[in-house]
């Protein structure tokens, strides 16, 4: 199985945090689905991820190349949506096509403009003036508009409306088809998890608890709501 993006004894450790030799797999055409209380170490696993911040030990292969933070080329392949937008607010969807291939050698405004159409995105109207739904839709059409073969998502889907949601996850289910390209998903909504990962990555106090097929998980765990009198007479097996 050809891996994506392979993450060995990765540390870092800051004030009162540590994140703790982790090692993780993603293989090519799948979606991994990265759970953990805040504060566990997602957000600090995609930073080191992407070279800004600096592992303590440890090494990050991406489609089984390990890359120099400072090399811009590995860059093209991978598309980051965070759980804000940071385009310039008084910029528009036409301006930042503009900008954005000049940035990406790869960029393909066909599919950019596409994806605008698709998600009923003006092209002249300022971002300031896009709701946050809007804005998310934009970061992930450009996310996908430079042939990015890992596409990384930092709480992406937070804090929209399910209809949005389920929008956007189609435009994952459809992203993968490819079987060359791959999803990191960050997400503490566990029905959107559900809904399109493969595997999922546990990650608590900074360190892996496990990383498994979602559906494994399915089958082999179960919520059970008791008391501890009625939880004690259940069969151990």
């Amino acid at each position: 199985m050809t891996m994506a993006l392979e993450i060995k004894g990765l540390t870092k450790e800051y004030p009162g945090f540590r994140l703790d030799g982790l090692d993780l797999e993603l293989p090519k055409g799948c979606i991994l689905g990265l759970i953990g209380e805040n504060g566990a170490g997602k957000s600090t696993t995609i930073r080191l991820i992407l070279g800004l911040a600096k592992a303590d030990a440890g090494e990050v292969k991406i489609d089984g190349v390990h890359h120099d933070p400072g090399d811009r080329d590995w860059k093209e392949l991978v598309g980051v949506v965070h759980d804000e937008s940071f385009f310039p607010e008084g910029m528009n969807a036409e301006q930042l096509n503009k900008v954005l291939k000049r940035i990406y050698h790869t960029w393909n405004e066909a599919t950019f403009r596409g994806y605008l159409n698709r998600f009923r995105l003006p092209e002249k109207k300022a971002f300031k003036e896009y709701s946050r739904g809007m804005k998310m839709k934009l970061a992930i059409a450009a996310a996908l508009s430079h042939e990015s073969r890992l596409l990384i998502l930092d709480e992406a889907t937070s804090g929209l409306d399910p209809v949005v949601r389920d929008e956007i996850l189609e435009v994952f289910r459809e992203y993968i088809q490819d079987e060359e390209k791959s999803i990191l998903m960050s997400s503490h909504i566990v029905s959107d998890l559900e809904k399109v990962c493969d595997y999922i990555a546990f990650i608590h106090q900074g360190k892996l608890v496990f990383n498994e097929e979602k559906d494994l998980l399915k089958e082999q765990y179960r919520i059970i709501r008791c008391s501890k009198e009625e939880l004690a007479e259940l069969p151990k097996d």
